[in-house]
């Protein structure tokens, strides 16, 4: 079966988008001191370099925004017109019930409540799948107008936690632990179920995608996240548009529509500075020590490494990666060239941030291009505000 025009359309010009410019989003400034792009845009190069650390968290959030040289303000222009998504209709609910909230932090209760409203399906459902379901918070507010409910969900305690909550309030839920990526997973789909995800991770959600696919269920919902959560090094494009395309993603190009932050409060944004910018300063270190210029990864560390002071987090990550012990070092100057080489790094991202929808949107046309091939009626489109949680873009296909 053909797929649906319009999202065909859209999938071409956002590939031919991506592929055109992919020398200009996939380098990461983090690990390279030069950018292969500085020398066909000088002017941008240094305009981005000279600014501020706080300059470039200003711009984060809304970098086609920024009055830039060219040729930023023409590639934000036409990555706002490809990336542009209408909000899907939403119904009112229910006044909520007070007791649906116990123990849901308060931005994740806005974020159910929302993905709930925009669920309008020409059927009516008598059996929710709360795909990758935690506590099963998702499900139950779906399910309290009486319809059974399943809840799939690896970790034991919060499957023992979710059938605590769902007996309390007298919801008929099932509570079941499960590997969702386990070949024993098929069993729990069936044609009369409508699975719903919410923010469920790379393989997780594409492997329900295929799952649902293949149990023919009337209609579903999926608002993915974290496309690089993924076992296979590279995309594995599901759509036969995907399928003809040149481009050719690794997990780290996954990773790119993630970069976007908005809801870290002020003590994360500081810690996580400070640690990037530790970063940095060794690796200019251990770019010395080695004698090789270029980037060496280092584990994730505890916070703790954190409290440290700046020579000491530097010996002991040089002795972790086994490297020669650092000699007489100017450290107070080496972590100032950390947090200059961070305020440069992040206004150099801003031109990556171009790209983080329009790779966002690509992926989630491939997952509808998919569905459509498969016999399915598509909706894409957002459910609540980037402001809420940038992961707001919601899918909603129905078995024609």
């Amino acid at each position: 079966m053909r797929a649906h025009a319009s999202f065909t359309d859209h999938f071409l010009a956002l590939d031919r988008f991506l592929t055109e410019h992919q020398s200009l989003w996939r380098p990461r400034p983090f690990v390279q001191h030069r950018l292969e792009w500085e020398a066909t845009h000088p002017q941008l190069a240094a305009w981005l370099r000279a600014r501020s650390l706080a300059d470039a968290e200003a711009a984060h959030n809304q970098p086609s925004e920024l009055d830039a040289p060219a040729p930023f303000p023409q590639l934000a222009a036409e990555a706002r017109a490809l990336s542009k998504l209408a909000e899907l209709p939403a119904q009112p609910l229910p006044a909520p019930n007070s007791r649906l909230q116990v123990d849901v932090p308060g931005r994740k209760w806005q974020q159910i409540r929302a993905f709930a409203a925009h669920l309008q399906f020409r059927q009516s459902t008598h059996h929710w799948l709360d795909w990758c379901a935690g506590k099963g918070h998702l499900g139950r507010q779906l399910a309290q107008d009486g319809g059974a409910l399943t809840c799939l969900e690896w970790d034991a305690a919060l499957v023992e936690d979710g059938a605590r909550l769902s007996r309390r309030l007298g919801i008929d839920a099932r509570h079941l632990q499960q590997d969702v990526l386990g070949a024993d997973c098929a069993a729990y789909l069936h044609a009369d179920h409508t699975p719903v995800a919410l923010h469920a991770c790379g393989d997780l959600h594409v492997r329900l995608l295929q799952l649902a696919i293949a149990a023919g269920v009337r209609q579903l919902a999926i608002a993915p996240c974290c496309y690089n959560r993924t076992q296979a090094e590279r995309y594995q494009p599901l759509s036969r548009a995907a399928q003809d395309s040149s481009l050719r993603l690794s997990r780290d190009d996954l990773g790119l529509p993630l970069t976007e932050t908005v809801t870290a409060g002020a003590r994360e944004r500081r810690n996580r500075d400070q640690s990037m910018a530790w970063r940095l300063g060794f690796d200019l270190l251990q770019r010395r020590l080695r004698g090789q210029d270029d980037y060496l990864p280092t584990p994730s560390l505890p916070s703790a490494w954190l409290r440290k002071d700046f020579e000491r987090y530097c010996r002991d990550l040089a002795a972790l990666k086994q490297l020669p012990e650092p000699g007489t070092e100017d450290w107070p100057a080496l972590e100032r060239a950390g947090w200059q080489r961070l305020a440069e790094v992040r206004n150099l991202e801003l031109l990556r941030g171009l790209f983080r929808r329009p790779l966002e949107v690509w992926l989630l046309l491939d997952r509808a291009l998919l569905l459509e091939e498969n016999g399915y009626a598509v909706r894409l489109g957002r459910f609540c505000t980037g402001e809420l949680t940038p992961r707001n873009l919601l899918l909603l296909a129905e078995r024609r």
